[in-house]
């Protein structure tokens, strides 16, 4: 049988090496690693419990200044104020299973490329195996008969 030279693409041995770009690889100057830390404190359910019973001290006093006085509290201290964490917990859920399906789509397009190296190399030997057959063929039909 004979051996042909195959070279695997060179991508496939760059995503051996870098893998997947994930949410945590992103590149952060000291700004950005502060916000990371204060919404990963802010980002909590329990910063949204504790929000929501620093809002419920004043709801009385909303209850007792009147209808315009308790929409100001719902509009402006507990839904801006309890619902930011939970917006941001829900951010930080979403940014999770954004990273699962970044890094499963990863790994099928890992295993689509070694299939398709595979299959090229596959298709360079098939080749040459043909164009020996071919050679042997036609060799065969100039040879003279005994």
């Amino acid at each position: 049988m004979t051996n042909v030279e195959h070279t695997p693409d060179p991508r496939i041995k760059e995503r051996d090496k870098t893998g997947p770009h994930l949410t945590k690889h992103e590149n952060l100057g000291l700004n950005g690693r502060i916000a990371v830390v204060i919404t990963n404190i802010v980002g909590t359910m329990w910063c949204a419990y504790a929000f929501g019973g620093i809002a419920l001290i004043s709801l009385p006093s909303a209850i007792y200044g009147g209808v315009a006085t308790l929409i100001a509290w719902v509009a402006q201290t507990f839904l801006q104020l309890v619902l930011l964490s939970v917006i941001m917990v829900g951010q930080k859920v979403a940014a999770a299973a954004s990273d699962k399906q970044a890094l499963q789509t990863y790994r099928d397009a890992q295993a689509l490329l070694r299939i398709q190296d595979e299959l090229q190399r596959l298709i360079q030997l098939n080749n040459k195996l043909t164009e020996e057959i071919h050679t042997a063929v036609v060799a065969k039909g100039t040879a003279a008969p005994a």
